[in-house]
């Protein structure tokens, strides 16, 4: 039974009963229709996007888990680019300096990857940048990982032939000069004896009579025996292999031809006064990889004692000197 409605009449001063119509009836089961409606919207919403459901808890906790992980895996990843470098620098400053390797410029060491975007497929994704971004780290570290391995073999391919590159280092004084009264003009700029001018000398001259015996300074193969009016006047180069060469100016006499295979202390001429040259003397340089070194620090297989060598450096490196 419908309960009764009232609603008080002052003119009577009683209740009076109140009769509802169909639309009264309507209009109630609207408005109820209308809360219930927002209540349950409001609900939705809140259980959607406030409240998680047992699954997204569990996927919540399973991402911080990953998260956690992947700073982890980052710590480790530096650690690893921290020992790469390590091993970078000491292959660069120990391995390759003492075999005379060429260095790996770093931008082969660290070059990226060129062409197509190889990380197009990660794109789009929630952490999208965070998973990119180590992708590049793992390649790049891969990379420089294969390089390093690269390097390494060329290093122990040279380690193999040590006793081959001992050999051919042009490693003594190319005339007799254990008292270093023949040694004469060393490496650095002097007075040119004829033009008179301040002239870069790129090797050293030893003095000695015409006749002396001249000697290869490593073993080699001969790659010249020419005579110029001028300059180095009759001389000889030798390829000594693995970069080294050596010239001998202003011979008098050739002792070998070209193609000729020659070892250490080998007699290959004589001391002269050929092409640009003001009395006898021999002119000695020592060529690296195309570029003229200074012969001084080539010395170290020559029986002279430390205070020897100093004496000969302190005469070679007389800046007032002119060289023959």
């Amino acid at each position: 039974m419908a309960k009764e409605h009232y609603k008080y009449n002052p003119e009577s001063l009683s209740y009076d009963v109140v009769k509802h119509g169909f639309k009264y009836y309507v209009s109630r089961l609207f408005f109820h229709m209308s809360v219930g409606l927002v209540l349950g919207v409001g609900f939705f919403f809140l259980y959607m996007y406030v409240i998680d459901s047992p699954e997204e808890k569990k996927l919540k906790r399973e991402n911080h888990e990953l998260l956690v992980q992947y700073e982890l895996m980052n710590k480790k990843l530096a650690q690893i680019e921290d020992v790469l470098e390590d091993v970078h620098m000491r292959d660069e400053n120990i391995y390759r300096v003492i075999y005379e390797a060429d260095s790996i410029p770093v931008s082969v060491r660290k070059a990226g990857f060129g062409g197509i975007n190889r990380y197009e497929s990660m794109e789009g994704m929630e952490n999208s940048d965070m998973v990119i971004s180590t992708a590049k780290r793992l390649d790049m570290i891969a990379k420089e990982l294969y390089v390093q391995s690269v390097s390494f073999d060329e290093i122990i391919e040279l380690a193999k032939r040590n006793d081959e590159l001992i050999k051919c280092i042009p490693a003594i004084m190319p005339i007799n000069n254990k008292d270093l009264t023949r040694t004469a003009s060393g490496w650095g700029w002097r007075i040119h004896p004829i033009y008179k001018i301040k002239k870069f000398h790129e090797g050293m001259d030893f003095s000695a009579p015409t006749g002396t015996e001249i000697y290869a300074t490593g073993d080699g193969v001969v790659t010249t025996v020419a005579t110029a009016f001028s300059g180095y006047g009759k001389h000889v180069k030798i390829d000594h292999g693995f970069g080294y060469g050596s010239i001998y100016g202003h011979m008098s006499k050739f002792n070998v031809k070209v193609g000729q295979k020659v070892k250490r202390g080998d007699v290959i001429g004589y001391v002269g006064s050929t092409g640009t040259s003001t009395a006898p003397h021999l002119h000695y340089e020592v060529v690296l990889k195309d570029k003229k070194v200074n012969p001084q620090f080539y010395y170290f297989q020559e029986d002279l004692t430390a205070e020897e060598y100093d004496r000969m450096i302190e005469i070679s490196t007389n800046s007032n000197k002119t060289f023959d």
